[in-house]
């Protein structure tokens, strides 16, 4: 079992972070040639916590009858309102909204690469370490549940696996992650691809 100290992680997300190319990774190429849309910002919050004497990723299932995304696993974070002046802003008044999380107790650990969607949201993934347990308060208009998954399970590869999704009329199709069902929830897609992203940040040397 691989485990870190908060210092150790908020140490290998910024040496990763300087070694990640400054453009957005894109979850789709042909976003490039196709949208003419200036991408929407936003911003998620990755929050790990210490349970049973490891971290876990704490994620949420959004509803399924939501515009955008339903039913999907996600991190808490939205669009990013005129009022943030940092992705962090952002990734934290999203979270107190979606799921009742304080700004007060999340203690930031950084980011990692930015990340432009299929849906041209230009995504700003910011890592916190929260307390746990934790009196969460799901937005019942947008959250149906909050769980968590350990983040060693998370790091083994056999729990995950890269699938052709396809998109439109564009080819080739879409490369996704699907990671195995856990606790009955099947974490897919963006939120997916960014917790491979911090998992390479945390090994990687």
């Amino acid at each position: 079992m691989i485990d870190f100290t908060t210092a150790d992680i908020q140490t290998r997300l910024a040496q990763a972070l300087k070694h990640t190319p400054k453009a957005p990774y894109l979850e789709f190429p042909a976003l490039l040639t196709r949208s003419q849309e200036k991408p929407k910002p936003a911003a998620v919050l990755i929050p790990l916590l210490r349970q049973d004497s490891a971290w876990h990723i704490l994620l949420t299932r959004r509803r399924d009858d939501l515009p955008e995304h339903s039913g999907q696993v996600a991190f808490p974070g939205g669009r990013a309102d005129e009022g943030d002046a940092t992705p962090e802003d952002t990734a934290l008044r999203e979270s107190r909204e979606e799921i009742g999380l304080q700004p007060q107790d999340v203690v930031l650990l950084g980011r990692l690469q930015d990340y432009l969607t299929i849906t041209n949201y230009l995504v700003r993934p910011v890592v916190g370490a929260i307390p746990w347990p934790y009196p969460l308060k799901l937005e019942a208009q947008e959250v149906s549940r909050a769980f968590t998954i350990p983040l060693n399970w998370l790091m083994d590869p056999t729990n995950h696996e890269e699938r052709p999704r396809p998109f439109m009329d564009i080819q080739p199709p879409v490369k996704v992650i699907y990671f195995k069902h856990y606790d009955g929830e099947l974490l897919w897609g963006a939120s997916a691809r960014l917790t491979l992203a911090l998992i390479r940040a945390l090994i990687e040397e």
